[in-house]
C-alpha cells in the first residue's frame, strides 16, 4: 500500500474513532488503566506460582482478590465484548507485558537492537488491544492469514495508536 493508501487508511480509522464509544480524554485515562491491568494479571501470574513453589495456600487467595480487581478494571475498557474479545483483550495485555519485560532484560544485558523487537512486538500487540476495544477493527480480523497477507498490518495499527492517544494529555 502506498502513501496515499496508508494516510486514507489512517483517516479511516480516525473517523470510525470519533464513532466509537470513547474519546481522546477516556483514552488518556484508558491507556493508564491497560498498563494498571497489565501488572494485575503479572501478580496473578506471581500469586500462582508463589503458592505453587510454597505451597501455601494464602497466595491463592491474594490471587483471587487480584483477579477480581482485574475484572473490575478490565470492565472499564472491554465493555461489549463479542464473542471472545473478553479473552483475546486480556491475553493481548498479558503478552504485552511479557514481550516488554523481555525486551527491557535485553536492553540491559545486549543492547537496544536485541531489545527493539520485543518492545515493537508488545506495542503491536497493545495497540491491536485498543484498536478492537475501540471498534475500530473486528477481533477476527487479525487472524494469523490475515497478518501474513498484510504484514505491515500491526504495524500500522500502533502508528495509529501513537497518533491518537497521549498519556500526557490530563484534560
Amino acid at each position: 500500500m502506498g502513501t496515499n493508501g496508508a494516510a486514507r487508511e489512517l483517516q479511516e480509522w480516525m473517523e470510525k474513532l470519533k464513532k466509537s464509544k470513547t474519546n481522546e480524554a477516556d483514552l488518556s485515562r484508558d491507556e493508564d488503566l491497560s498498563i494498571a491491568i497489565m501488572n494485575l494479571i503479572s501478580l496473578e501470574e506471581h500469586f500462582y506460582f508463589t503458592a505453587m513453589k510454597t505451597g501455601n495456600g494464602s497466595y491463592l487467595e491474594l490471587l483471587d482478590e487480584v483477579r477480581k480487581k482485574r475484572i473490575q478494571f478490565l470492565k472499564k475498557i472491554v465493555r461489549d465484548p463479542k464473542g471472545e474479545e473478553w479473552c483475546i483483550s486480556k491475553h493481548l495485555l498479558a503478552a504485552s507485558m511479557r514481550l516488554f519485560e523481555v525486551g527491557t532484560k535485553e536492553l540491559s544485558v545486549k543492547g537496544k537492537d536485541a531489545a527493539m523487537p520485543f518492545f515493537q512486538s508488545g506495542f503491536d500487540l497493545w495497540s491491536m488491544f485498543f484498536c478492537i476495544n475501540l471498534g475500530m477493527i473486528e477481533a477476527k480480523d487479525m487472524n494469523q492469514e490475515a497478518l501474513q497477507k498484510e504484514h505491515t498490518r500491526t504495524g500500522k495499527l500502533s502508528e495509529m495508536m501513537k497518533n491518537i492517544i497521549n498519556c500526557c494529555k490530563e484534560w
